[in-house]
């Protein structure tokens, strides 16, 4: 995609994720994005159907982000959960603001919902890799930690990171191992 494209996407975006932090969704308009962003009103219906096509592509956008900032380089087979925990963990840091304002706007729930659901499928997935102890049903341990995370993960953001994500990741890893068995 073009650059110029792309960096009006963006900039649409964030003028829209800067409109959430301060309204509701449903307050916001079009025309108020538009001018946020320093566009024609016809320029955001270029990019965007309508204000719900546009969250829904921030969405998409901003866990995109989120996913990728934790996928190690290289092979995914050989790499422990520590360092992956630690990048998503930074990265959230880097760019609080917006996960903070996606996290909890009032009334638009379904981006910690679709967040949560990224995060199954990469429990699951650290799961399979490093086996369950006998006994724990799997499908029960996958929902518990990913609602378990993603609680954390919002707790941690909205109270402005108390601790750094190093320190997150090193609590994160006891509990683990309280749960799962030490990877080799």
């Amino acid at each position: 995609m073009d650059r110029r494209i792309l960096k009006t996407r963006q900039a649409i975006m964030e003028a829209f994720i800067g409109m959430m932090e301060e309204n509701s969704f449903e307050k916001i308009t079009i025309n108020a994005i538009a001018e946020r962003a320093n566009v024609n009103r016809g320029t955001v219906y270029l990019h965007f159907t309508d204000k719900y096509d546009l969250l829904d592509q921030c969405f998409e956008t901003y866990l995109q982000y989120l996913y990728e900032s934790c996928m190690p380089d290289g092979d995914h087979s050989k790499v422990s959960a520590k360092p992956l925990l630690l990048r998503t963990f930074e990265f959230l840091e880097r760019n609080s603001s917006i996960y903070s304002t996606l996290l909890t706007s009032k009334g638009v729930p379904a981006f910690r919902k679709r967040m949560m659901a990224m995060m199954e499928m990469g429990i699951e997935e650290h799961i399979k890799s490093c086996g369950i102890s006998p006994g724990i049903n799997r499908e029960i341990l996958v929902q518990f930690l990913s609602v378990a995370v993603a609680g954390l993960v919002e707790w941690w953001i909205i109270n402005s990171m108390p601790y750094t994500p190093a320190e997150m990741v090193e609590q994160l890893m006891l509990i683990q191992n309280l749960i799962l068995p030490e990877q080799t």
